[in-house]
């Protein structure tokens, strides 16, 4: 969810500024219902205020009297955050109506109509199990550039641009192919293998850096009634979050770099097959969690925080949405994925990091400039203050956390991200290609694998007949790194 988002037209290869980038990001499906909506998006649009007067306090000119339109997707971070952020706005914009807020978990369906009428909202959390595909947005010019924004000076330092104040790889992550930068990631976090830190001592055990030593473990864990694995069975597009890393450790990040270019027979490389025969010999021993095929993200995690399995693959999100489950000396902790042995291509401690939690100001909205006020609001240190002490992760401001007292998982988070250092991985899929990358590659293909109805060498078939589709549909546009 490689390192750039660069087309097939070229671009400056960006890998330098992004690999060291961290965040997360649950992506989901269009339908066809917001495909159609994309394509008929150009309608509408004449009613858009009329620009404020740009000043110091104003820098992108917001209209003072206009009202501002936020849809938030609700889900592992809450809507807190984003409720005390309005209330900024509010205050700097007294003379226009409070800020029209709605949370929610169906963006795809509560804003494809909007958008195919071309009355979008002014911002927007494009996340969830409904988010938008970007690649469709983008690529039927939906979305406004959020370049104004970044060239803004930044709330606590008006010498300091807002892009100069971003962590490494926010800016390029939200460019698709050129310049413009359509997409603001928000938080700054990892994905991996989460596990209890008290559960795993009490195996008398250290985390696993080879395959051999994961399966040892997860036999302990068998004999005390836990079971090795859980995951997202209902959706299977969580196992990446681990596996792609994985992938990437063993063969290099050039393997992953051309499976997100849709390459003939990218698949098929030794790497993937190897991996995908670790993970399906969790299943054949017994060490994933009975019933882990019917449960949904919150249930996995649910019987995870209970003890009732040991790791789970997942994303920095976690700490914050399995909160009310999870024990107090939990001792959370995540870890980049166990590799195959010691003649992997890249060392132990190579993960996927990445921005997520994508914001979006549409194009035809009415207040864009309100917006992307809203993200210059979100992006200043006490907003994101704000957001990290209350969701547990970072945000995209490059700082932010003196004075805070960081989580365990947050903790180990940052300690899994210094281990790295330059090694980490950012496949694109789940950005570029989101219906391949969940329905097909997930839902169809991973998720069968690990309930052993398909073998690991039918899987690799099944998505390279999937990527080879989907690099000849023309209807698709498509992107590659340089």
């Amino acid at each position: 969810m490689g390192s750039s988002a660069q087309n097939e037209q070229g671009g400056l290869g960006r890998r330098d500024l992004i690999k060291r980038s961290a965040a997360i990001g649950v992506i989901a499906v269009p339908t066809m219902s917001f495909l159609s909506a994309c394509a008929s998006g150009d309608s509408g649009g004449d009613d858009k205020v009329e620009k404020g007067k740009k000043s110091a306090e104003n820098p992108l000119a917001v209209n003072e009297k206009a009202q501002l339109e936020f849809v938030l997707f609700d889900g592992g971070f809450g809507k807190e955050y984003a409720e005390d952020a309005n209330k900024i706005y509010e205050k700097k914009f007294s003379g226009a109506p409070k800020v029209k807020f709605l949370p929610t978990q169906k963006i795809q369906s509560t804003l494809s109509p909007r958008f195919n009428g071309g009355t979008p909202p002014d911002l927007i959390d494009n996340s969830g199990a409904e988010q938008m595909d970007m690649g469709v947005l983008v690529g039927k010019k939906q979305l406004a550039d959020l370049r104004p924004l970044l060239d803004a000076p930044s709330v606590d330092d008006p010498n300091k641009k807002v892009r100069d104040t971003l962590r490494p790889g926010i800016v390029e992550m939200g460019q698709f192919d050129g310049d413009e930068v359509w997409i603001l990631y928000y938080a700054y976090t990892v994905y991996g293998v989460w596990y209890s830190q008290k559960a795993l001592d009490s195996l008398d055990a250290e985390y696993p850096k080879t395959w051999d030593e994961m399966l040892e473990v997860c036999k302990k864990a068998k004999k005390k009634d836990m079971a090795g694995w859980t995951y997202a069975g209902k959706h299977p597009y969580y196992l990446p979050f681990s596996l792609y890393p994985m992938i990437g450790k063993r063969g290099g990040r050039q393997v992953l770099d051309a499976i997100d270019n849709l390459e003939p027979n990218a698949w098929k490389h030794p790497a993937v097959k190897e991996c995908f025969e670790a993970y399906y010999e969790l299943y054949k021993k017994g060490y994933i969690l009975k019933g882990t095929a019917g449960l949904d993200h919150i249930q996995s995690q649910t019987a995870w925080t209970e003890g009732k399995a040991l790791f789970i693959p997942n994303g920095s999100w976690v700490e914050n949405e399995a909160a009310k489950t999870m024990p107090a000396d939990f001792n959370l902790a995540v870890s980049a994925p166990t590799g195959i042995d010691s003649s992997d291509k890249m060392p132990f401690g190579t993960m996927w990091a990445s921005g997520g939690e994508p914001f979006i100001v549409p194009k035809q909205a009415k207040n864009a400039e309100g917006g992307m006020e809203m993200l210059r609001i979100m992006l200043s240190e006490e907003s994101s203050k704000n957001f990290t002490g209350k969701v547990k992760s970072l945000s995209a401001l490059n700082g932010g956390t003196d004075g805070l007292d960081l989580t365990p998982g947050l903790k180990s988070g940052v300690a899994a991200l210094k281990l790295a250092g330059d090694n980490v991985v950012n496949p694109r899929l789940q950005d570029w290609y989101v219906q391949l990358q969940k329905e097909q590659i997930g839902t169809a293909a991973l998720g069968l694998m690990m309930s052993g109805k398909l073998t690991p060498t039918e899987t690799i078939k099944k998505i390279q007949d999937f990527a080879d589709a989907t690099a000849k549909d023309d209807s698709i546009k498509h992107y590659k790194h340089q």
